[in-house]
């Protein structure tokens, strides 16, 4: 490599399915039959070093060829870039791709094309965090707070959040951060678990599974609600039979429901001092989630997973609509715009618990977590990451929870790395899990016709 510069030669891409309808883990009352997908790429270069950047993000089916598409039709901003240049400033790449005029049509700043530029800028962040030889959250906390505000795009939120604004928080943030890092290492990040409370599990189910969970150290659990109220009382009432009255249950209507459903149906559930009502409404309905929190208080409001971008984020905190945010690693456009949301948070005060579970997104979302409590927020108080005990096993750095914990990863890069053998046996349709399913005549309907 004397005289050349290592440039990025290569964006593969894959589209990795499993089969998770078939045991209804995922299931919800707006999902009743997800097969949790990745979108998913590795970026690669000459540098001759083996090191490769890899980035994805999650679907739940049908459709994540098309992702895979919008992806693809990334490729060409991001090859031939040089690899130090692009590692020691990816937003110059999140620009790019957000600032592109004929795909920002398709946009902008939301839907399909931005969770492909998504998980283009993470792949760009897990090779940077490898080429540093450190995990993505020790990077982003030990990074200069310049740097740092440098990263994040201000256009459409400088009302609520300015540059100034944004170092002075990371400049406070760094404060003590040596003490939080190493209680981090020592003890971990909080979690709980949406595991027991998937809509499609029998009763028998859920208590079993959320005994098991109070026994491993999880003081909070959640369950998915909003399909029919008789079914949810029932759920509810054996779950609060099952924790007792000191574990904090959780519950997610995943935007089932109207304003006024969402009220009426969330004090229903009031006797089960629920901790908080999660995605009541539409996700772009600011009005309505500000409405549904004034109605159904001490109940909190928690909003996030699909919210589409910073500038939604900003309306929803400068509306005192949401109680905790529940920012999502691959649904916005990756680390930089994360970044921001983290920093709109911790200017408004909200408590940030990442939506997790899915395919790698426990995996992810640790990271910006340890990072927003170690160097800029400083407190685990009322925040705690989703976590979701499946999939984790075609990792490379498996997300490893202990005591209702996360426990700090230490391999460099942003935990995003998939087994090869994973990836050849779960792309959708030719690897090898699918193309013996598809042959014996297994194909699940939902598949549709992409085959």
């Amino acid at each position: 490599m004397s005289g050349r510069t290592a440039r990025i030669v290569a964006v593969d891409t894959h589209d990795i399915r499993f089969p998770t309808s078939r045991e209804l883990a995922g299931s919800d009352a707006m999902n009743p039959d997800p097969d949790y997908s990745a979108a998913y790429l590795v970026l690669r270069t000459d540098a001759g070093d083996g090191i490769e950047g890899h980035g994805f993000t999650f679907t739940i089916g049908r459709g994540n060829d098309v992702q895979v598409a919008a992806v693809e039709a990334l490729r060409a901003h991001v090859l031939g870039r040089p690899v130090a240049e692009l590692c020691a400033d990816p937003g110059s790449l999140y620009r790019d791709l957000t600032g592109d005029s004929q795909l920002r049509w398709l946009g902008p700043e939301k839907g399909v094309m931005h969770m492909a530029v998504g998980a283009v800028v993470n792949a760009v962040w897990d090779l940077a965090a490898k080429r540093a030889g450190a995990p993505l959250w020790k990077l982003l906390a030990d990074a200069d707070p310049a740097w740092l505000v440098a990263q994040v795009d201000f256009r459409y939120i400088s009302d609520a959040l300015t540059p100034g604004e944004a170092l002075e928080l990371l400049r406070r943030g760094r404060r003590g951060a040596a003490g939080r890092e190493s209680e981090l290492r020592r003890r971990g990040y909080p979690a709980y678990t949406t595991s027991p409370g998937w809509l499609g599990y029998s009763d028998g189910k859920l208590t079993r599974l959320a005994r098991q969970a109070v026994a491993e150290g999880f003081t909070q659990i959640k369950l998915k609600v909003g399909a029919d109220l008789d079914d949810d009382v029932r759920r509810c009432r054996a779950a609060r039979a099952a924790v007792g009255p000191d574990i904090r249950i959780a519950v997610d209507a995943n935007q089932r429901w109207d304003v006024g459903t969402a009220i009426t149906w969330t004090k229903a559930l009031a006797e089960f001092d629920p901790y908080w009502i999660e995605e009541p409404t539409s996700p772009d309905d600011i009005l309505g989630h500000a409405a549904i929190r004034a109605a159904v208080a001490p109940v909190r409001v928690a909003t996030g997973e699909h919210v589409q971008n910073r500038i939604v984020f900003k309306q929803l905190l400068q509306a005192r609509a949401i109680d905790v945010l529940q920012l999502d690693a691959a649904r916005v456009g990756g680390v930089n715009e994360n970044l921001a949301v983290l920093l709109l948070a911790a200017k408004y005060g909200v408590p940030v618990c990442p939506h997790a579970g899915g395919v790698g997104l426990c995996e992810l979302v640790q990271h910006l977590a340890m990072f927003d409590y170690v160097a800029l927020s400083g407190s685990t108080e009322n925040r705690m990451i989703e976590y979701v005990d499946h999939l984790h096993q075609h990792f490379t750095d498996p997300v490893v929870v202990r005591d209702g914990h996360y426990l700090a990863p230490g391999a460099p890069g942003f935990s995003a790395t998939m087994h090869r053998t994973s990836i050849e046996t779960y792309t959708y349709p030719h690897g090898t899990f699918w193309a013996a399913d598809l042959a014996a005549g297994h194909r699940d309907e939902q598949q549709g016709a992409t085959a």
